[in-house]
């Protein structure tokens, strides 16, 4: 295990946090590494009654382009992961879920960013939509939950979030309310 020697903070935005840590590694040697610090998350396959997803589609600057995904944001200060999911979505989506099952979680990108995402399924949907500020360029779309796989093979669903959540709801036969 590598032992810190130093770390400074060299940004703070908003959204995260980059700082270089010194660190000594098991050999002896020294050497940086470069670290995002990001607060945690929540993303979210929400499924409608008749097995659609309820997904999203954005346009994501670091990348260029919009992106097909499911919902998802960052856990606010002092805020626990499922109350995350109801704002998320009825800030999203227009919805607030009357059942939310935990699917696990993951770290988003562990060789450099701190971000731990916990994975969730939304259903029994009721409207309710909360404003918020980031909302304007969400579209809301509903894709057959049959056709996952072949938007995922194909590319046009292509962020890691989406693909690990998407493939374990798959995997694991859930369907809609």
């Amino acid at each position: 295990m590598e032992k810190t020697i130093s770390s400074k903070v060299i940004y703070e935005g908003r959204a995260l946090k980059l700082r270089v840590d010194e660190v000594l590694k098991p050999n002896g040697k020294t050497t940086t590494r470069e670290i995002v610090e990001h607060k945690d998350c929540v993303a979210i396959v929400v499924l409608d009654h008749k097995d659609n997803v309820i997904m999203v589609r954005q346009y994501r600057k670091a990348v260029g382009k919009h992106l097909l995904e499911i919902p998802a944001g960052s856990i606010d200060n002092g805020e626990l992961p499922v109350a995350a999911v109801r704002r998320e979505l009825q800030e999203e989506i227009g919805y607030l879920p009357n059942k939310i099952d935990k699917l696990g979680g993951f770290y988003s990108s562990p060789g450099y960013c701190s971000e731990y995402l916990h994975l969730y399924m939304a259903s029994y949907l009721v409207p309710s939509r909360l404003e918020a500020e980031d909302t304007e360029d969400i579209k809301v779309e509903r894709v057959p939950l049959s056709r996952i796989p072949d938007m995922i093979a194909s590319g046009e669903i292509c962020d890691a979030k989406s693909v690990a959540g998407l493939f374990r709801v798959i995997s694991l036969g859930l369907k809609g309310s």
